[in-house]
């Protein structure tokens, strides 16, 4: 087989890294045209240089397309895999210090809360950008399968506005159910889940072993498990809600109401060992210092054995399986990110879900998932108007709807008035001006506005976000460089 696959946003290493070997794991596919386009040439070089050498070591004839040009890299391309990170960390840190200032805490920032939402300002704008470039240069058909967060945003907007068949992948049903098989002393492939929801949001409603239902009895058994303590408020929401939900303490923790609102009572539900668990702009620090590392260590990666393309190194990511799905018809059952379209009912038609579905030769075929367990879809319908409201800003530049996507939001809401919430926006917009070009005469007013600021800042006591440098990094090489490895989009430049 002979197809063009082109990845946006190729200088995120490990993610562009994994995915490249994934997808050369599948036999037929040793012949594909790549093409890699970033805008960051330094980041572009150094990926291209290493995959081309993991190429080239498993005996392929495949020379990697390295552009700066996105329109190039776009065509004739089927299938377009899109990892941006649009801003890079500069812009991702105003998504998350600038909040600090008015009480609002988060650990990453890239799905909900106010983070998420100015995320998707930029992700949604540039989206439409790609999906135009798609429709007339790439071939006809062509498949956009987006990585990038705020995924259900991105997703949403390029199937309602930018005509390409979009799906959204992310891997947090798998880790969860690594979680869950774990719990229930079973092997992964022995454990038969249906997890519905949005994404990051994705509720594991049914889990069943050799055909019996055991969700009635993992609240009790994954107290029990070793990784609980890790995962204190995804069990609290499970125990209040009656289901386990894919997000980790730290993500899950941003994207309700009750766990990060008073700075007082954060230690109780917070677990400081590891970023992840909700570390204060923790997601922000790691970013910085995979990036930092990468940059630095990049010549001993060179030095370390290639990739081998075998069926026992690919990794659960779901983007080479549909691919696989559609070209070979080896049917493939994943969890992906679609438009609703009634598979859950008890949600919008009009929001993007994150469901079960089936890749084979006859394309994508997403299956009737029904009413989600009523306390789960009433979690949900505030994040899908907070998504709505959003993706709409975004398209038509809407600040009133902007505003109200920040007000609605569970922690923005929590911890800000209204007031608070316009000047917060308004400071975010002016930050992210760059990044923004459909704000531009927003902009201008929000600074005007600004120079009259009366609402007085709130700002999160004791933080101050400590980098390491690569100085103090390399006394632990080996962790920064399986951490940089297994960093994805999110280091992107």
């Amino acid at each position: 087989m002979s197809f063009k696959v082109a990845f946006i946003g190729a200088g995120s290493i490990g993610f562009t890294r994994g995915l490249l070997a994934d997808l050369l794991t599948v036999p037929e596919f040793h012949n594909i045209q790549v093409s890699f386009m970033d805008i960051n040439p330094d980041n572009l070089r150094m990926v291209t240089q290493l995959c081309q050498r993991d190429i080239d070591e498993n005996g392929l004839n495949i020379k990697i397309h390295a552009t700066l040009d996105r329109r190039e890299a776009f065509k004739d391309a089927k299938y377009v895999i899109n990892c941006v990170r649009i801003g890079m960390l500069e812009a991702f840190a105003t998504d998350v210090e600038i909040p600090l200032k008015y009480g609002v805490d988060q650990c990453v920032g890239d799905t909900l809360c106010i983070g998420g939402i100015m995320y998707g300002q930029r992700g949604v704008n540039a989206i439409l950008d790609f999906c135009k470039d798609i429709r007339e240069v790439a071939a006809p058909g062509c498949i956009l399968l987006n990585y990038s967060n705020p995924c259900a945003m991105m997703t949403w907007a390029a199937n309602k506005y930018g005509g390409v068949e979009t799906y959204g992948l992310c891997h947090g049903v798998q880790h969860g159910h690594e979680q869950i098989a774990k719990a229930l002393g079973r092997d992964k492939k022995d454990v038969d889940i249906i997890c519905a929801g949005l994404n990051h949001q994705t509720w594991y409603i049914s889990v069943k072993t050799d055909g019996v239902e055991r969700t009635g009895e993992l609240y009790e058994l994954m107290q029990k498990a070793d990784f609980a303590k890790d995962e204190n408020i995804r069990l609290d929401v499970m125990k209040n809600f009656g289901y386990y939900s894919t997000e980790s303490n730290g993500h899950l923790s941003e994207y309700l109401m009750w766990y990060r609102k008073r700075p007082e009572d954060m230690a109780k539900w917070i677990n400081y060992s590891s970023w992840i668990q909700g570390e204060t702009a923790g997601y922000l620090r790691v970013c910085k210092e995979s990036r930092n590392w990468f940059e630095t260590d990049f010549p001993n990666w060179l030095k370390e054995p290639p990739r081998q393309f075998i069926p026992e190194k690919r990794s659960s990511e779901h983007g080479s399986y549909i691919i696989e799905g559609l070209e070979t018809g080896r049917v493939y059952r994943g969890h992906f990110n679609v438009m609703n379209n009634g598979a859950i009912t008890n949600l919008p038609d009009e929001c993007v879900v994150e469901v079960p579905g089936y890749v084979d030769g006859n394309g994508v075929s997403i299956p009737r998932v029904g009413d989600l367990p009523l306390g789960c879809a009433a979690i949900l319908s505030q994040s899908v108007w907070v998504q709505k409201l959003a993706v709409e800003a975004a398209v038509h530049a809407d600040i009133n709807l902007l505003y109200q996507a920040a007000m609605m939001d569970p922690l923005t809401g929590a911890v800000c008035t209204p007031d608070e919430i316009k000047q917060m926006v308004d400071e975010m917009l002016v930050a992210g001006e760059e990044w923004l070009p459909q704000y531009k005469d927003e902009i201008a007013r929000a600074k005007e506005r600004l120079k009259k600021k009366k609402v007085p800042y709130r700002p999160v006591k004791g933080f101050t976000l400590k980098t390491k440098t690569v100085e103090e990094m390399a006394e632990e090489k080996a962790h920064y460089r399986a951490m940089a490895a297994a960093a994805a989009k999110e280091n992107v430049k």
